[in-house]
């Protein structure tokens, strides 16, 4: 019924969508337009169309119309893999976290309008989210993969860089969490310093907010040494695999983006374009770390 080439162009748009979907969270707190269309939902100011079009309902509009459009095309992709792919072992648990995920997303974003959540349930959406779109990046994969267009082969791993994968991605969820709850506290901005808080004074922080921003600094530091190691590891020792060797080495690259670009978000006191980039290179490290987690349930481990 629906041919090869039509599911991977769906399941590539889908993707596209859902990086949006991310990006479109990231600059609708940015902006400060959570609140561009009142406390009505799905309607914006109580109307279909509303009779104001200032900046920040046309961005919260837009959000909705894309993640409205999102959770179309994940149902549609998730039907049509789960009829097509079904077989292969990872596709319907994809398929069940990636539409479970994107509702829970829509559930969230609808009460943050409707009850006006605190700043820690607020955090969770980006997280939410993240899972969502990683789920779909994965079927994406599955689905380019079936005409081997994707080095996903039987690998032998390791339980050194097992472990280290896992735990890494596990560690880097809460990171993200930390980062999200920076913005919606409004933390961005606590400490106008990088990377100490205060003018290169050496020091605790001396409120929530900068509490808030030194924490997830800290654990941004965390992660970059982490994968540091790790890619230092995989390089030496995966030269058989290029899937590794050059996935990490990407992961890499996208910790050192991503570490560049929160510092120039305090220097330039929050450029919005550099606050969406570092949106755009977490999630892409996420979904990346996820795909190793695939692999090496894949894998033939060695001790």
């Amino acid at each position: 019924m629906f041919s090869d080439k039509f599911l991977k162009w769906l399941s590539t748009i889908t993707t596209i969508v859902m990086l949006f979907v991310q990006l479109g969270g990231a600059l609708v707190t940015k902006t400060g337009s959570a609140d561009g269309c009142g406390n009505s939902w799905p309607l914006c100011h109580g109307s279909v169309i509303p009779a104001d079009w200032p900046v920040e309902t046309i961005i919260e509009l837009a959000h909705r119309g894309v993640s409205g459009l999102a959770l179309i095309l994940v149902c549609l992709l998730t039907y049509i893999s789960w009829v097509k792919l079904g077989h292969i072992r990872e596709v319907k648990p994809l398929c069940i976290t990636s539409i479970a995920f994107i509702f829970a997303q829509a559930l969230i974003g609808a009460a943050a309008v409707i009850w006006q959540q605190n700043d820690f349930i607020l955090s969770l959406h980006f997280g939410i989210s993240l899972i969502s779109f990683a789920s779909v990046l994965l079927l994406t994969l599955i689905i380019y993969e079936v005409d081997q267009k994707f080095e996903a082969t039987s690998l032998i791993i390791d339980k050194h860089l097992n472990f280290h994968t896992y735990a890494v991605t596990l560690f880097i969820y809460f990171v993200i969490y930390s980062g999200a709850l920076v913005r919606h506290a409004d933390a961005s901005l606590a400490c106008l310093s990088w990377p100490l808080c205060r003018n290169g004074e050496v020091g605790l922080p001396q409120n929530f907010d900068e509490w808030v921003q030194m924490s997830h600094r800290t654990l941004a530091f965390i992660i970059f040494i982490w994968i540091l190691y790790i890619f230092i590891h995989a390089f030496k020792n995966y030269t058989q695999y290029r899937v590794i060797k050059y996935g990490w080495t990407l992961a890499f690259v996208l910790v050192c983006l991503q570490v560049t670009t929160g510092a120039l978000s305090v220097i330039t006191r929050v450029n919005l374009f550099i606050a969406l980039f570092h949106a755009l290179f977490i999630t892409m490290l996420f979904g990346l770390l996820c795909y190793f987690i695939m692999l090496i349930s894949r894998s033939k481990r060695r001790s």
